[in-house]
């Protein structure tokens, strides 16, 4: 391993958690002489990116440390670097460092080090505030603190398939929400489109969301797991409050999905540039009946099929004098064939907030997986 990238993991580990960004500059500034170094984080709204210490938030799309988050990789201007700070497939942001030469076997080393600090971020961030709190534009409502804190990220990559997801409105989202899990033979995939208002609406979905780790992790069938989230509300509730939710499981060998959808989001398959309805078998939402059994259906994948999962606050979303509506998300979904999840979900989100001139008043969830082949 390269030396300056071993004393930088060394680094990460020996520094206190709010100070790695600083821990990592020292060594920097021993090993290559780069004197500033500022880490630029993405904001929950996807729209900005902004500074742990100094700096004003950068906003532009063609700006230097744009570039490096689209493209996730290195880009030198004007004597700096702007190195993406991301690991498998989460994308945290950037670093900004300067000065660095245009040396490829620097910026090969730099890399390294940004990802190292990727998965320390990772690590540190559930002990101290510094972080979320440096990455938010504005204040978070009570309800959406719980609801980003509820999420397993933000974006995920394996060799067999990348996947994204964003809430709206980012600073209010109230019951929205997604849930992933893989293991390497299989992948699961839970969209919850949820009811009610403020905290209520989220700790709604934070008991479905919970209910639904808990017996995935006991090994049950898809099929149980919505029935086990279903009498956990049901319990609590008894029927008055009840909430939507898509449950899939794609078998990362096969290309195999099995779902349960219980009053679920709508699921769009875009396949060789074409817009695909898939249909569904409609089951009851989870928590509107007492022991509800529920069924799962199956269909096979084929290799390059890209799955959107909308949220109703998507195809409501109400402009000056009309509704966005599926033919508008259906043109739109086929423009996203060449993107990443991540910058798919991120602009079909911006698209939205251009349609209704602001920020969405409705919550709105969209989450995009690519099948890209079978585990190796």
């Amino acid at each position: 391993m390269n030396e300056p990238v071993s004393q930088a993991r060394h680094a990460l580990i020996a520094t206190p958690a709010d100070r790695v960004v600083g821990g990592v500059g020292d060594v920097l500034a021993r090993s290559y002489g780069i004197t500033d170094v500022e880490l630029y984080q993405v904001d929950y709204r996807l729209a900005e990116l902004l500074p742990l210490t100094d700096g004003d938030p950068i906003t532009s799309p063609g700006h230097p440390a744009w570039r490096a988050f689209d493209h996730q990789s290195p880009i030198l201007s004007d004597g700096s670097a702007w190195i993406p700070v991301s690991m498998r497939g989460e994308r945290r942001g950037v670093l900004l460092l300067s000065p660095v030469p245009d040396d490829p076997d620097v910026l090969a080393a730099l890399a390294d080090i940004a990802t190292a600090l990727a998965h320390e971020l990772a690590a540190v961030s559930a002990g101290t505030d510094v972080y979320r709190a440096a990455r938010r534009a504005q204040r978070l409502t009570l309800a959406a603190e719980m609801q980003w804190d509820l999420l397993p990220g933000r974006s995920r990559i394996r060799p067999s398939f990348s996947l994204a997801g964003q809430l709206e409105p980012a600073y209010a989202v109230r019951g929205d929400s997604f849930d992933w899990s893989d293991d390497g033979e299989r992948l699961w995939l839970s969209t919850v489109n949820g009811s009610g208002e403020g905290v209520a609406a989220s700790l709604l979905t934070s008991l479905a969301t919970h209910a639904l780790r808990n017996a995935r992790r006991a090994g049950l069938s898809l099929a149980d797991q919505a029935a086990l989230a279903d009498q956990a509300l049901y319990d609590l509730y008894r029927g008055e409050q009840h909430l939507s939710a898509l449950l899939m499981q794609l078998d990362l060998r096969s290309g195999m999905m099995t779902v349960v959808d219980a009053g679920s989001p709508r699921l769009v398959i875009l396949r060789d540039g074409e817009v695909i309805e898939q249909p569904l078998e409609a089951q009851f939402p989870l928590g509107m009946f007492e022991a509800t059994d529920y069924h799962e259906q199956t269909f096979p994948l084929e290799v390059g099929d890209r799955i959107f999962v909308i949220g109703d606050g998507v195809l409501e979303a109400t402009g000056q004098h009309t509704r966005y509506g599926e033919t508008a998300l259906d043109r739109f979904l086929r423009r996203t064939g060449p993107m990443e999840p991540l910058d798919a979900v991120r602009s079909l989100i911006g698209d939205l907030r251009a349609f209704v001139a602001g920020d969405l008043v409705d919550d709105a969830v969209v989450v995009c997986l690519d099948w890209t082949g079978p585990q190796p």
